[in-house]
């Protein structure tokens, strides 16, 4: 097996590393204990070093390996950037569509309208950059990708045009640590909680740059107070599960809120002071082909017939 046989090696180490044993792997993987085994010794001898620690009853990486897991990690990515520029020349009739969103934000709502505009779009083909929306906003103005979906577009850059639509409230998760909790009840009624003071508690909060995360530094620079952050995280649907385990508050959208398993936490909604809007951009000069009209449709038609669970 050669050294650079990226594919293979990823692959079973991936599986050696998940099971932690020789024989679990090999059954999952359809080889032979013997043939896995000898497969790794023969990477060790090319290396002149070990990369799994045999010590421990749980095999793992040591400092070697994992020194060559991200080697693989990079021929990987090496061979799919290849991959990718090489498609003018191997596909030059293929039409792409290159899209930047946020990963938890495309969790919700890519389902919404890619599966309808793939069937109706079968010769497109669509590329994902999963960044953040800053990030996003860039590649689309330098034209890198041809569009951004994001939230709240009120910061957006003039030299794009953006598509807004759904509207939505925003609620504040509030779990049982919190003096504020009401046990028995999911919805708290609206204003039943001074905002200011809620607002001291102990949050966690999603990243700087996300668009949820600017407006809750608006919303705590406007009542004056210096937030409690306990834990920051990318993902939305990290931070409302950690809140539901009790480790601070969180906000996040309805559409976020509306697919939560009921739990010991309430929900308090504060739709008076944020609200929140699905938008899909391009740049401004940008000409857009039949494709990518369609897409911008589908999207905008996905977004406003979603179905939120009734209150």
């Amino acid at each position: 097996m050669s050294l650079t046989d990226s594919p293979t090696m990823l692959r079973y180490l991936d599986i050696l590393l998940k099971h932690g044993n020789y024989t679990r792997a090999a059954k999952e993987l359809f080889i032979s204990q013997p043939y896995l085994t000898q497969a790794i010794k023969k990477v060790e001898q090319q290396l002149g070093t070990e990369i799994i620690d045999r010590q421990a009853g749980h095999l793992h990486l040591t400092e070697a390996g994992n020194i060559y897991y991200q080697y693989l990690e990079a021929l990987e990515l090496q061979a799919a950037e290849l991959q990718k520029k090489l498609e003018v020349y191997t596909q030059p009739n293929q039409i792409k569509i290159q899209v930047g969103i946020l990963s938890s934000l495309g969790i919700f709502l890519l389902p919404l309208f890619l599966p309808k505009y793939q069937k109706d779009q079968p010769k497109v083909k669509l590329l994902l950059n999963e960044n953040l929306p800053k990030i996003n906003e860039n590649k689309v103005l330098k034209g890198e990708i041809d569009f951004y979906i994001g939230q709240n577009p009120e910061a957006v850059s003039p030299n794009l045009k953006v598509y807004e639509c759904s509207k939505e409230s925003y609620y504040a998760v509030i779990p049982k640590f919190s003096h504020f909790y009401r046990p028995g009840v999911q919805f708290l009624e609206p204003e039943s909680i001074p905002l200011k003071k809620l607002l001291q508690e102990k949050f966690i909060l999603t990243s700087s740059g996300s668009a949820i995360r600017r407006q809750m530094d608006q919303l705590f620079q406007k009542y004056g107070i210096i937030p409690q952050i306990t834990l920051e995280s990318s993902n939305i649907y990290t931070v409302v599960e950690l809140a539901k385990n009790n480790l601070g508050l969180a906000i996040a959208p309805e559409s976020v809120i509306f697919s939560l398993e009921q739990g010991s936490y309430n929900l308090f909604p504060i739709s008076d002071e944020l609200s929140l809007s699905y938008f899909i951009a391009h740049r401004i000069d940008k000409t857009l082909s039949e494709a990518e009209e369609e897409f911008i449709a589908s999207f905008l038609a996905g977004i406003q017939q979603k179905n939120l669970p009734d209150k």
